[in-house]
């Protein structure tokens, strides 16, 4: 059989000339694939050494997780175009055409989620803070892949002819009703995802949503995350709740502001009346990282003159500013003592009158 034959030659309404173009498309494809992963391969191995990054390194490993199946796959299905087929064997080469497609790009996806992952959990030590957040780290990773595969069998189904018009409303309506069923657990999974997002607090920082829950964070989980109060207890609270409430953080405060009162009696001389200020803004001076903010003659009290006294701190620890308070509060207790300035306590004062004997007592 001579070229011209073959050529001419006839086999399921294709010739033998479109037999032969459809294998050379195939194995023409098959020879560049190849060249073009060696060629790149060598240029990333070679740009590898050059760096002190393991990006290069990662593209490396994507390209080498490109199976020969899907190049294989990928040349049939365009060499295949050139052929007159029947619509079963057609949608049998298209559909599996598509199905490798998708299977080799979420698989290479999946390679690169894992990659942000393992970047974001070398940096982190052993402390339980860490442990936490690298739990919602895989959690939001195991979350993606799994839509990623959704997706996929979704775009599958569609390429395949079926109607997932309905598919996806049938699961909607599955995926509202377990949704309400599990609306609490999610919101508070949910949250916590914002909270390592958001960094509104971090384990260590004191933190307060009212005068009654308020503490040091100790743990922050996936459902609830756990707070040491001043008194020892531990307040355990939903993340839903953190993220809804407005919580001040007295961490992260640049300064932190105190304010008390003081009294003196009102036999108090005018003169160390107008001492006062001055030598309480000096006590204040003394320590260290505080500074005095305003110190005045307030009001009349029922057994004092009042005085109040507002200093500042620029070093917001809580434990520093007890200190200073309680250094301020010895050293006035003491200047007062060598100024004789004495400090009001709660006192009474009762004037007796004698009365005069009315005019008719006398008469009897």
């Amino acid at each position: 059989m001579n070229l011209d034959m073959f050529f001419e030659f006839d086999l399921w309404n294709n010739t033998g000339e479109q037999y032969f173009w459809a294998l050379v498309i195939f194995v023409g494809l098959m020879i560049i694939f190849k060249i073009f992963t060696v060629i790149v391969n060598i240029k990333l191995r070679k740009a590898s050494e050059r760096t002190k990054t393991n990006i290069d390194d990662f593209l490396i490993e994507l390209i080498k997780h490109v199976k020969p199946p899907f190049y294989f796959f990928v040349a049939l299905y365009i060499a295949v175009q050139f052929l007159s087929l029947n619509d079963v064997v057609s949608k049998i080469i298209f559909g599996t055409f598509v199905i490798v497609l998708v299977i080799q790009v979420i698989s290479i996806t999946q390679k690169v989620i894992d990659y942000i992952i393992k970047r974001k959990l070398v940096k982190s030590d052993d402390s339980e803070e860490n442990k936490d957040r690298d739990a919602i780290i895989r959690l939001a990773g195991q979350l993606a892949k799994a839509a990623l595969w959704i997706f996929g069998g979704l775009l599958v189904l569609s390429n395949l002819g079926v109607n997932i018009t309905s598919l996806i409303a049938g699961l909607g309506i599955g995926g509202i009703a377990i949704a309400l069923a599990m609306q609490s657990i999610l919101g508070d999974i949910f949250a916590s995802v914002s909270i390592f997002i958001d960094k509104p607090f971090k384990v260590g920082e004191f933190i307060a949503l009212t005068p009654e829950e308020q503490g040091t964070v100790e743990k922050i989980g996936i459902k609830t995350s756990k707070l040491r109060t001043k008194q020892g207890q531990q307040l355990i609270i939903a993340n839903k709740k953190l993220t809804d409430a407005t919580i001040s953080n007295y961490r992260r405060m640049e300064s932190r502001q105190t304010t008390f009162m003081i009294g003196v009696t009102y036999e108090t001389p005018l003169k160390k009346l107008k001492k006062i200020p001055k030598l309480i803004k000096e006590i204040i001076k003394e320590q260290e990282h505080a500074e005095p903010v305003r110190v005045f003659f307030k009001e009349y009290g029922n057994f004092s003159l009042n005085y109040e006294i507002t200093f500042k701190m620029d070093d917001p620890a809580f434990e520093r500013t007890v200190k200073a308070r309680h250094a301020i509060n010895l050293r006035i207790l003491e200047v007062f003592q060598e100024e004789s300035i004495e400090f009001a306590y709660p006192t009474q004062t009762l004037i007796m009158q004698k009365s005069q004997p009315d005019a008719l007592s006398d008469q009897y």
